[in-house]
């Protein structure tokens, strides 16, 4: 898997177990629900300014985001 698929999974993860809706989490970063969507799908390589702005939306670590399932971040 790509970084910018593991990343995807990994909001999509965290978005879904937290119920947001990918409107409101676009809404909330202020990116448009199309954009987050494509980067959810591993087709989009966020700039690390929207990596951060996902995380804090997500309360989680950028590197939370950025590890793939099942690494243990130190």
């Amino acid at each position: 898997m790509s970084l910018a698929q593991i990343f995807g999974h990994n909001v999509r993860r965290i978005r879904m177990s937290r119920g947001v809706t990918l409107e409101a989490l676009a809404h909330d970063v202020g990116l448009a629900y199309s954009y987050v969507g494509q980067i959810e799908r591993g087709r989009r390589n966020p700039t690390l300014d929207v990596v951060e702005r996902l995380a804090t939306a997500l309360k989680v670590s950028s590197i939370e985001l950025l590890s793939e399932p099942g690494d243990t971040v130190a």
